[in-house]
């Protein structure tokens, strides 16, 4: 038990997540009534108003920019914060993608007719509630609500301090949408007041809050899973290992490997790892070390992986023990020579967080054994880790990416944020 549980929270703090929480379940009984027509027009509508009001939001961005450089945030945590006109117009347009997908409550999982003449039907239906607690991602708050809408749920945001003003300025955009087109603008809903304790009250809220998803860094996910007393969907650290065969073309691996760690490091998808047959050390490591170190990645390498990185003259340093369990959110890799599929496969199941790995092989009997093996909510062939993501697999936009097992793995669209019912239709049969 950590000291925060022993910690009583405030009883009007507990009043006030509560009391929004309570007005959530009767926005989520509404939500569940709508025709997808409707829904449909409200995300559209949605997405025009954040359009329409990007300057404010931009505006409202540039406080918590200059109040995260004031306390010191890292370059990637500011990357991740950042809004300008470019990335609000694509939050709009997650939005309207998100009206192009399909509708999944009313969906018939599976049925029969029994020998009875009872007609059963198992169904999608929304969660309810559902409550988030993340960082300073705000393009995850218009996700959230836009997903949470779609699929008839009502959504309880936690946004990180490091976004409060512009997570404030977008939920009053949306709210004021929804007002707009006669919806209840207690779907979309945000903790702004009470601190660590509205986090820890929306942690407790069972049967006011159906479903608790964090999203952020291993600690916060972790305080939320021990912690809280609502089921819990967990997302996770993004520890990604790409692992090049001894077949591997050389061309593709230096690619690859480049694309997944290089193509934006401080998300959860991008590579953190990597392995390299010995047999294909000699002939891919001079390229692939050139590569990174030429897009700045500083190689936590064994020796032979240091050697290759001096060699190319890319920044390296001596691995520790510790690097092969970080998710370093930066241009930083852990890398090392590995003598078979064998001990990369062994390493990669000790020190993999679930979330996404990847080999790079020409045999096909090697990939049969990587991804019957490997046990991640993604294993990739031939690809770079930084598919996954809900929006790259025709999912529209993501509420997260679950390395559990349970309900949901791998990225969250719509479909998981519902759960069935049963329905039975009969004409008066009795047991």
């Amino acid at each position: 038990m950590t000291a925060s549980s022993l910690t009583p929270i405030a009883p009007e703090t507990v009043d006030y997540v509560h009391g929004i929480a309570r007005r959530a379940r009767v926005a989520a009984r509404e939500l569940a009534l709508l025709t997808r027509a409707r829904k449909d027009a409200a995300l559209l509508a949605l997405a025009d108003a954040v359009d329409a009001a990007s300057d404010v939001v931009i505006s409202a961005n540039r406080e918590d920019l200059q109040r995260g450089r004031d306390n010191g945030l890292t370059t990637n945590l500011l990357d991740r914060l950042a809004l300008d006109e470019e990335r609000v117009h694509a939050v709009a347009d997650a939005l309207r993608q998100v009206a192009t997908l399909p509708d999944p409550v009313g969906e018939v999982v599976r049925g029969s007719t029994l020998a009875n003449g009872l007609a059963i039907r198992q169904i999608r239906v929304p969660m309810g509630v559902v409550g988030m607690i993340y960082e300073a991602r705000p393009n995850v708050t218009v996700d959230a609500a836009g997903l949470g809408l779609k699929s008839g749920n009502a959504v309880l945001l936690r946004g990180g301090s490091a976004a409060a003003s512009t997570n404030a300025a977008l939920v009053d955009v949306l709210r004021t949408a929804l007002e707009q087109q006669g919806l209840n603008p207690d779907a979309i809903n945000l903790l702004v007041e009470g601190g660590h304790d509205a986090a820890r009250a929306l942690m407790t809220a069972r049967g006011l809050v159906d479903l608790l998803i964090p999203r952020g860094g291993a600690s916060l996910i972790q305080t939320v899973v021990l912690e809280s007393t609502v089921p819990v969907i967990e997302t996770g650290v993004g520890n990604c290992h790409v692992y090049v065969d001894a077949s591997a073309d050389t061309d593709m691996a230096v690619q690859i490997v480049t694309n997944s760690k290089t193509h934006r490091p401080s998300v959860c998808n991008a590579a953190e790892s990597l392995l390299v047959h010995r047999d294909a050390a000699e002939r891919i490591m001079p390229a692939l070390m050139a590569s990174l170190g030429g897009a700045g990645v500083t190689v936590h390498g064994d020796a032979l992986s240091e050697g290759y990185a001096a060699a190319a003259g890319a920044a390296h340093l001596p691995i520790t023990p510790q690097d092969d369990d970080t998710e370093f959110l930066s241009l930083d890799i852990s890398a090392r020579v590995v003598d078979s599929l064998d001990e990369a496969i062994a390493h990669i199941q000790e020190h993999t967080s679930g979330h996404t790995e990847a080999i790079v092989t020409a045999d096909r009997a090697a990939a049969r054994r990587f991804t019957t093996e490997i046990d991640a909510a993604a294993v990739l062939i031939n690809a770079s880790t930084r598919f996954t993501d809900g929006g790259e697999f025709g999912f529209g936009a993501e509420i997260g990416i679950s390395t559990q097992k349970l309900h949901a793995r791998g990225p969250m669209a719509l479909p998981e944020l519902t759960t069935t019912k049963w329905i039975v239709d009969g004409d008066g049969q009795v047991r």
